[in-house]
């Protein structure tokens, strides 16, 4: 799903596109739900037709509706199943044997900085219930996880689109390119180190 057919979703159905996108996320469709809500809190910011506040709850219900859901289907239907279809929800067997490895070690550390790194975001809640983890814990965790992201992410794309609706011409252009190249480069450097640990994991196995 490209940001042209996000867009739209988010100027006519507001906090609902929100909600479903990042909860379909979390419960393991491949849906672009970080975007989403960088995208809506950007908007909220630069037109004011959206509350700032309203998006980051739909954000984070979404956020842990959607975990939870991947924590009992994971509970449910248990490694198998992840490892016959992991690769059409992009959880190749490489990732989930990464995945176990940290989530052995670190436990609540995965569920709850999970949400903030992009193939954990779905892994992290899927292993969870794979391994049996407490759901007391896993609830806790996952949530003040999911509430965090949803308040960091939306609150830096709002004041964004906020600085870029006051400030027009080319500082403004030059500001929007500053961020997209970082973002760019973050993702850069994650996917490296996520190919390095998996690496590690293979030749450890």
């Amino acid at each position: 799903m490209f940001i042209e057919q996000i867009q739209p979703l988010i100027a006519q159905h507001g906090y609902w596109a929100v909600f479903f996108i990042v909860m379909l996320e979390s419960a393991g469709v491949p849906l672009p739900g970080e975007t989403v809500l960088l995208l809506a809190a950007g908007y909220a910011g630069a037109t004011g037709n959206l509350d700032i506040v309203w998006v980051v709850i739909a954000a984070a219900a979404g956020a842990i509706i959607g975990d939870n859901i991947g924590f009992w289907v994971g509970r449910t239907f248990g490694a198998k199943l992840l490892v016959r279809y992991g690769k059409f929800i992009h959880l190749p067997e490489s990732r989930l044997r990464l995945g176990q490895h940290l989530f052995e070690k670190h436990g609540g550390k995965i569920v709850f900085f999970g949400r903030f790194v992009a193939f954990l975001r779905v892994l992290a809640a899927l292993l969870a219930g794979v391994n049996k983890y407490s759901w007391g814990k896993f609830l806790f965790f996952n949530a003040t996880g999911g509430v965090l992201w949803a308040i960091l992410m939306g609150a830096g794309a709002f004041f964004f689109g906020d600085a870029m609706h006051r400030v027009s011409g080319p500082l403004g252009v030059l500001a929007l390119l500053f961020v997209v190249a970082g973002v760019v480069v973050a993702a850069i450097l994650m996917r490296r180190e996520e190919k390095k640990l998996a690496d590690q994991i293979t030749d450890a196995g």
